[in-house]
């Protein structure tokens, strides 16, 4: 990725709102596959094209295809790969269970594709095809942005073991590393095509109170640490500087009030050979964690991008604030090594609207603004 040496760039984490239109034929093709299949893809283009326009748009510096022909960041996998015919895991929730008044509120917010297969039996490639039409799709819809970097995400293999629940292999680190040696393909067809790779990492801080709220922290390292191993597994050979990794807590409107602190974990995650780590910084829960860099010695071949607009907020950050933020996070880590970012992705799960659109927009909007204003100070 490229460092800036006169101001502060700008990017976001991944999904954007999908118009109707993808999301009612996304819905169709679920419940008649290959109906819908034209329809969707030129709905699918158009809403590519419209989404690169925006980002254009709003001055944004390293854009992406808004995840557009993907239902999620991670169960579109399942089109893919071989070994998911096992029962379905219930939903995720949008609130934590001990708080049923919230989780009835955010109900309203789920997602209509909820079905989390499990893993049983070898994973494999069955239609690598799919996942070579979607890069080319992308790529080819990207040409003109003109932009300064594109990327395009795909989920690391301890994310995709945490949605996707194993049966079949004798242990979680044996699936993890199978999918490992499954992944690699599609992360180095990305790379190879001209993308920056981003790797979807939310279970680095998610597993911790989804899956392990019993462990220690100690022990919890550990489990971090093996997500990782099987992270650089995956993108060996893979140069540091074509990849950026996406951790979280989760884009979920509850209270977060059992989120790993970034503090307990970060250690382990920036020796992850990605050079680029994206992760929440402007939700409550997470805003004041900036001050973790003045403790943490940034490695000389490292770069954050901390998000500095909420993903799960409609109030539109005002640009000063979004600069104070840049700000902090650039003293503390400094100028050269920091690129403004959002929390999470706006469109985590197509049909679950969390931002409006148009407010979406705005805020990213005010992302440039904001990172234009830092830019004047730090320079």
């Amino acid at each position: 990725m490229q460092r800036s040496t006169d101001r502060i760039l700008t990017t976001h984490t991944g999904s954007l709102p999908r118009p109707p239109t993808v999301v009612d034929l996304m819905l169709a093709e679920k419940e008649h596959p290959g109906a819908h299949t034209a329809a969707l893809d030129a709905a699918v283009r158009d809403a590519i094209a419209e989404v690169v326009e925006k980002q254009t748009a709003c001055g944004l510096d390293v854009i992406n295809d808004g995840e557009q022909g993907r239902t999620d960041y991670t169960v579109h996998v399942l089109d893919r790969l071989t070994g998911y015919e096992g029962p379905s895991s219930p939903p995720l929730g949008t609130g934590e269970p001990e708080f049923p008044e919230l989780a009835a509120l955010l109900s309203q917010f789920a997602s209509p594709f909820q079905h989390r297969p499990a893993c049983n039996g070898p994973v494999g490639w069955k239609d690598f095809a799919a996942a070579e039409a979607d890069i080319a799709r992308s790529k080819e819809l990207l040409a003109w942005a003109g932009a300064r970097e594109v990327f395009m995400t795909s989920p690391s293999p301890g994310q995709i073991a945490r949605y996707l629940k194993n049966r079949h292999y004798p242990s979680e680190e044996a699936y993890m590393f199978a999918l490992a040696d499954v992944m690699a393909r599609e992360y180095r067809a990305i790379v190879d095509a001209g993308f920056i790779l981003q790797l979807d990492c939310p279970d680095l801080a998610m597993s911790r109170h989804m899956l392990y709220p019993d462990l220690s922290i100690a022990e919890y390292r550990k489990v971090v640490a093996i997500n990782v191993e099987a992270l650089n597994h995956a993108v060996n050979g893979i140069p540091a500087g074509r990849m950026r990794m996406h951790l979280c807590w989760g884009s979920t409107m509850g209270p977060h009030h059992t989120d790993v602190p970034i503090r307990d974990i970060i250690d382990i995650v920036l020796t992850a050979r990605p050079q680029a780590v994206s992760f929440p910084g402007a939700n409550p829960r997470h805003g004041h964690e900036w001050k973790v860099w003045n403790d943490v010695t940034l490695p000389d071949d490292k770069i954050i991008i901390p998000g500095v607009i909420d993903s799960t907020s409609n109030f539109v950050e005002h640009p000063e604030l979004v600069a104070d933020r840049i700000v902090q996070y650039a003293q503390a880590a400094g100028r050269q090594n920091v690129i403004a970012g959002v929390d999470c992705g706006f469109g985590t799960f197509a049909g679950r609207v969390q931002v409006d659109s148009k407010i979406v927009w705005m805020k990213l909007q005010s992302l440039a603004d904001g990172a234009a204003l830092a830019s004047r100070q730090l320079w």
